[in-house]
């Protein structure tokens, strides 16, 4: 499995107990979505190695209390401290009117109400308080931030989005 065709669902935090579980932090407004896995791909030594789970339960919320087969100890579980854990793609749950995952949107057409054609979608930065969008516009990067009622329409059929922005707020970076 590549990088590419998973999304990324959380980090294994710490150990939990000397059998070998651990507590994978959930990186998801739904935890419980992804209580009862059979299995998820951990990153070591930058490859995603299949991982099946023998049992799992929710802990305090954001945590996901794992044990994973052929991981019996504290040695063991040591091994997998701190490693990203991920899912393929086709296992997102589908999300509809204008609700969408960040890479979903990449290389869609941005029309504002206003001013029509901004852009192109490049990627989401979120490394923020505020996610933005990041459009290029012949060259010109705009970020505009991702709040919910600049987003009138996702249009995921023509791969469009459609924003009502401030005024001044994208003049800004056309002038």
């Amino acid at each position: 499995m590549r990088k590419k065709d998973c999304f990324y669902l959380g980090k294994i935090a710490k150990k939990f107990s000397f059998k070998g579980e651990v507590l994978i932090y959930l990186d998801t407004d739904e935890p419980e979505v992804y209580e009862n896995m059979e299995s998820v791909f951990v990153e070591l030594n930058k490859n995603l190695v299949p991982f099946f789970i023998e049992k799992s339960q929710l802990h305090k919320g954001d945590f996901l209390r794992t044990k994973f087969e052929d991981i019996d100890s504290e040695e063991d579980a040591d091994e997998i401290i701190g490693c990203e854990v991920y899912l393929p793609l086709s296992l997102l749950p589908k999300l509809e009117g204008n609700k969408f995952y960040y890479h979903e949107i990449e290389g869609f057409e941005v029309k504002d109400t206003r001013l029509g054609t901004i852009g192109t979608i490049v990627r989401i930065n979120d490394s923020n308080a505020q996610p933005l969008f990041e459009i290029d516009y012949k060259g010109t990067e705009i970020l505009v931030p991702m709040i919910d009622h600049f987003i009138i329409e996702v249009n995921r059929k023509d791969k469009k989005l459609v924003l009502t922005t401030p005024e001044g707020l994208v003049d800004l970076y056309l002038q």
